[in-house]
């Protein structure tokens, strides 16, 4: 015999305070048909389940039950059990996202940032994770280790030291959800480590990424850019982050003076270079400049991301930390709750190891170099006056248009020809503003929705 809590059914959690138990039975189960807990057409416990889990008498329940389909709540047919009726349901109202969260109205968008995530490698993933979680142990789903799984750390040394000149070991890396939780664990330790300390930051980037540090105790100060990339004036800062490989969103890349100049601050004051190598795989033109890490691992925090070269989705990045730095970065992640999960950690070490990372970056780059220079034709052709930036590399481009148009009224045009697409400002800090300028990403589209996106794009800048 069955132990009387064994239903077989769903579970179904039920208030039935108060002394009359049918009563109160009945309104429980309106109530949450009402609110959308029992959806239309699930099917209910029978009658002798339910009496069981809530230790009432059958009969109250199969009298609520019968009442219930004589109000048109319920449906019931022998041998065919009690469900609940179809009926519309009120959609409920939620509030409007923030406007830096809302998706754009226009039918294509032009904004950076995001890869081409229709592009994503579905079958090879797939595969991967299959072999992956077949060949793992029962180990890797209890709690995880907060540094990540050892296969993905030890897979992530090897490809990082080979593709981009990373100094790294397995003992070194963090697993983390992507930049945004990477520096946010670095910004806590820096904060444990001082009280309100500075961090130096490009003038021109993601303004989240300022909201970040500030929130997890750290005070901002813009480094100036320029053709070199960023000003190595940081002696005042405890930390500096710089985008070395491909500044973002101008473009450039940092002079070898320059890296030179930052290591020396480091190692002069203590201080601490955090390198976000968001997209560093992507260089068209040549060889991908190696990671700035190399010159001082001992300086350098290395951050990387499954973002660009994958999907944001996956929510997979990781940080080469210093001995000196690893423990306080790990308790960082520990407090924040932030696990990443071991399947797609698994999944990801096996794609690396199998070659298919490489071969997703090599077809990427191929996209990107395409969408780039079909871009920059178009341009050529249809706004000669608009000027395209920095180098060869990435998912955007930084275009100038002429010093007498407005950005938000270029923007504007954009999105009445159906583009969206950002103008430099979102991306500018305070007292550094250059002329007008849009950010051009090209990984968005879908393949088939490219030209027309650009078309229309060039027809807004053409105008004047």
């Amino acid at each position: 015999m069955p132990e009387p809590w064994a239903n077989y059914g769903i579970d179904l959690h039920l208030d039935l305070a108060g002394s009359r138990v049918r009563a109160t039975l009945e309104a429980a189960l309106r109530d949450a048909v009402r609110t959308g807990r029992l959806a239309s057409g699930i099917r209910l416990p029978s009658s002798r389940d339910l009496a069981a889990d809530l230790g009432i008498a059958r009969n109250t329940v199969a009298d609520a039950y019968g009442q219930l389909v004589a109000e048109g709540w319920f449906g019931a047919k022998t041998g065919s059990g009690t469900w609940v009726a179809e009926r519309p349901v009120a959609a409920a109202t939620s509030p409007a996202a923030p406007a830096a969260q809302r998706p754009a109205d226009s039918r294509y968008d032009l904004r950076a940032g995001i890869p081409a995530v229709s592009a994503f490698p579905r079958r090879a993933w797939l595969a991967a994770g299959r072999a992956a979680l077949a060949a793992a142990g029962d180990d890797v789903l209890g709690y995880p280790d907060p540094r990540g799984l050892p296969e993905l750390r030890e897979a992530l040394a090897r490809y990082l030291g080979r593709a981009r000149g990373v100094h790294a070991r397995p003992e070194n890396i963090i697993v983390c959800s992507g930049y945004v939780h990477g520096l946010a664990l670095i910004c806590r330790m820096l904060s444990d480590r001082a009280r309100s300390p500075v961090l130096a930051i490009e003038a021109y980037g993601h303004m989240l990424h300022q909201r970040i540090a500030a929130a997890n105790g750290m005070r901002i100060a813009s480094l100036p850019v320029d053709a070199a990339g960023a000003v190595a004036d940081a002696a005042k800062a405890s930390a500096a982050v710089l985008t070395p490989a491909h500044q973002y969103p101008l473009g450039v890349t940092l002079a070898p003076a320059r890296r030179a100049a930052f290591v020396r601050w480091a190692a002069r004051t203590g201080g601490v270079i955090i390198e976000d190598d968001y997209d560093g795989e992507f260089r068209f033109d040549r060889q991908p400049v190696g990671a700035m890490q190399a010159l001082a691992p001992e300086h350098v925090i290395y951050a990387g991301t499954a973002s660009k070269s994958l999907a944001p989705g996956l929510r997979l990045g990781w940080l080469v930390v210093p001995d000196a730095m690893i423990d306080e970065v790990i308790a960082a992640k520990e407090l924040s709750g932030g696990a990443n999960g071991t399947l797609e950690q698994l999944t990801l070490a096996a794609f690396i190891e199998s070659g298919g990372y490489d071969r997703q970056i090599r077809q990427a780059r191929l996209t990107y170099r395409r969408r780039r220079d079909r871009l920059i034709a178009a341009l050529r052709r249809s706004a000669p006056a608009v000027r395209l930036t920095g180098i060869a590399a990435g998912l955007h481009a930084l275009a100038e248009v002429p010093g007498h148009q407005n950005e938000a009224d270029v923007t504007d045009r954009a999105a009445r020809h159906g583009v969206a697409v950002d103008g430099l400002r979102l991306y500018t800090a305070p007292g550094h503003e250059r002329g007008p300028a849009l950010v051009i990403g090209y990984g968005r589209p879908a393949e088939h929705a490219f030209t027309t996106a650009v078309g229309r794009l060039c027809a807004a800048l053409a105008e004047t």
